[in-house]
Parts: C-alpha cells; structure tokens; sequence
C-alpha cells in the first residue's frame, strides 16, 4: 500500500486536534486508502484497536446504518466502554441521512477525534456548514498528480516522456496501477465507476429519471473540457439532437454533476473590472481516465488535455483557480493561493511566432508584477520571454511550485 505522504503530510498535524477532519473527492480517488494510513499512523502512535472505530458504508455488513440515529447508537455500542483517547472513521457518510446532527453531537461531547469521507461536493451543503461552523476542517483529495503516478507504476515505470502518455491516456486514478495498462481493460474499470457514480450518486440521490439527458450533458461537457460555453449554448446543442431540455434543467444538471467531483467548474475573472463574470464559464475533467472511458482518447485534444492536467495539479497544489480576462485576450488560469498570484499561460508547442504572440500578449498586456508563466511541452528553452517564464509541462508537474 503505497502512502498517499503528499495528504498524509497536510492531516497528521490536525490529528488530536479539536476539529473534525472532513475528506473529499471522486468515488475511488484513494480515501478510504489513505483514511488506513491514518489509522496505522494511529496504531504506531501506540492508540489501542479498541480505540479505533472505522465505518465503511460502503460495506453490506453496515447497511443497517441508515440516519443519524442509527449511527449515533452504533457508536455509543461501540465505544462506551473504551478508555482514553477516542478514534472515529466514518467513510462515505453522504449515504447516512442527518449524519451531521450525531457528527456534532459526538464532537460536542469531546473524547473522540472524528474523521469523515464523502463522495459528494454537497456535503458540506450550506445548512451542514452552519451546523459544523467552525468545528471542520476540509481535505479534498484529487486523481495522483504525475509525481505519484510515476511513483505507483513503480518497476514498470519507464522514462518520464512514456510515462506522462499514459498519465494523459489513463488518467489519475489510484486503482488503475492494478492492472496492465491497455485501453480496453482500464477503460473498462474506470467506466465501471463512471456507471457507480451516475447511478448512485446522481440519479439515485436526486430521484432523477432521464438518464440519457445525463449522459449527454456528461458527454457534452468532456468534449468540450477548456471551452467557454454556458447551460444556454448546451441547451441550443440538445435542441440540435432533437431533445428539448429547458436552461434551468441543464444547470440543475450540472450542478448535479461537479457535486461528484467528476467536472470542476471554472468562471472566470474580469482583470480590468475587477469582478467575476456571472456568465460563461469552463469546464475540466475529475479525472482524465474517466473522460476518455466515455469518449474515447484522442490526440487531436492534446491542448485541453494538458489544460486539464494543469488545473487539477494547481488545485491539487492548494490554488483557488480563475480563468482571466482581459479586454478580448483570455489567461487560461489565475491561480491565488492566500496573497500570491500567479498568471498561467498552457500549450501545446510554441511552434512559430503566431502561436507565440497569441500564448504571451495576454500575460504581456496585464500591468502588475504578479509572476507570470507559459507552460508548453516544448524541450529546448531560451531565457524567459520578456520577463514571462518559460516551462515545460512535464518538468513543471515533477517539481515543487
């Protein structure tokens, strides 16, 4: 069991601390891996067995656990006769109604150091944050960055060039390193997965009945991942397909989707306004794999696919992300991370003067001295471009940043 050490690293210093610690992500991105990296670390820590209580509802044994009420009796059985320090592991508990009410309750009594996984954006939902205000601290897990894909590959892994390939052909996913990878037997897994997440976490949650408006939207979105288009121009899109889907239902839709963690949204910001643009927006991927298991893989996209593997690195790395504008130029990302900011220019290859002008005049045009870069998968560099840095893509998700 490889250690996930880049989130090990981010909990262990809130462990015995007096906040609930609430981890995040797409179904099968490691947290119920690394929620037992936790508890090892707990057991080498000296903390008896006894001690620890982990629910996993995504076991049948635990399909009695249905409410709030269910698991604050299930826990008080368990634990009411344990001595000292208290452990609660609670994964997946988007699948226990009202479980905040026992979570704070539990947490209000003191004696138990709480840590909770869900698969769902909404839980942590405006009226459970009210709830919890101030008692949580949230982890979002994301897909491996490259450095941890080549680290999971382990003795098969070959030289980097190879091996970032099949980082932007397979995707992210941790459970993909268990088999060969070829398209037709990881495609196969992560579509199983895709499958769970409709049906479990869309369909079945928000009692929806349309499943092929779903997989269209869904399929409408992974075509178009690092384009600008709003719930009207996909609208327009089905009416095209001959199905009629009202605006409103294409943004329930899609809220429906990103609270999966299998598309982010991104909206973007007016440099010159100061202000975020309440219309048009992008979309990238959760995973890649996944994408690709429902689209197929296609090098022609190769410019939104390392779009899409900079922007979830940037949010893996702690960054709050934007897409710029300025006048009628575009900045693929703003990325601030508390009073830093830095502006991000991502292509493909820099081959001629046209495509160099249009990847640096945007950041050229932008009047502060924030850190502005170009990412490319180009090899050979000169000095930095009129101030702007110059990386490769490849070097850029191998190194701290």
């Amino acid at each position: 069991m490889i250690k996930r050490e880049f989130y090990l690293e981010k909990i262990e210093p809130f462990v015995d601390k007096p906040v609930i610690k609430i981890i995040t992500g797409i179904r099968r991105v490691g947290k119920s891996v690394l929620i037992k990296q936790l508890i090892d670390l707990l057991g080498k820590r000296g903390v008896p067995t006894k001690n620890i209580l982990y629910i996993n509802k995504e076991s049948l044994e635990l399909d009695f656990l249905k409410n709030y009420r269910d698991l604050n009796n299930y826990v008080n059985g368990k634990m009411e006769k344990c001595r000292g320090r208290k452990y609660l592991f609670v994964d997946e508990i988007q699948e226990i109604e009202d479980w905040e009410k026992t979570i704070n309750s539990i947490f209000a009594a003191g004696g138990i150091d709480i840590y909770i996984t869900g698969s769902n954006a909404q839980l942590l939902a405006s009226e459970i944050s009210t709830l919890l205000s101030g008692r949580y601290i949230e982890f979002n897990i994301y897909p491996l960055g490259f450095t941890e894909f080549i680290q999971f590959r382990g003795g098969r892994a070959k030289n980097k060039e190879e091996e970032f390939n099949n980082y932007l052909k397979y995707g992210g996913l941790p459970g993909i390193h268990y088999f060969n990878l070829r398209e037709e037997v990881v495609y196969q897994y992560l579509n199983s997965i895709y499958d769970t997440i409709v049906l479990k976490d869309i369909i079945r949650r928000n009692s929806l009945r349309n499943f092929e408006l779903l997989e269209n939207i869904y399929k409408y979105i992974f075509h178009n991942i690092g384009n600008i288009f709003s719930a009207k121009k996909i609208s327009d899109y089905l009416k095209s397909q001959k199905l009629k889907v009202g605006v409103d239902t294409i943004q329930n839709y899609l809220k429906y989707l990103t609270s999966t963690f299998t598309a982010f949204k991104v909206k973007r910001f007016d440099l010159k306004g100061k202000r975020i643009l309440e219309i048009y927006e992008k979309y990238y991927a959760g995973d890649l794999g996944i994408r690709h298991s429902i689209t197929g893989y296609n090098t022609d996209d190769i410019s939104a696919l390392l779009e899409n593997i900079i922007y979830l690195e940037l949010k893996r790395r702690g960054y709050n992300i934007t897409i710029g504008k300025l006048y009628n130029t575009e900045i693929d990302f703003i990325a601030k991370k508390g009073d830093k900011i830095k502006y991000i220019q991502v292509c493909y290859i820099l081959a001629s003067k046209e495509v160099v002008e249009r990847e640096f005049k945007p950041l050229l045009r932008i009047k502060d001295n924030y850190s502005k870069y170009v990412l490319s998968m180009d090899k050979v560099f000169g000095k930095d471009y009129k101030g702007i840095k110059r990386i490769n893509i490849i070097d850029f998700l191998l190194t701290n940043w």
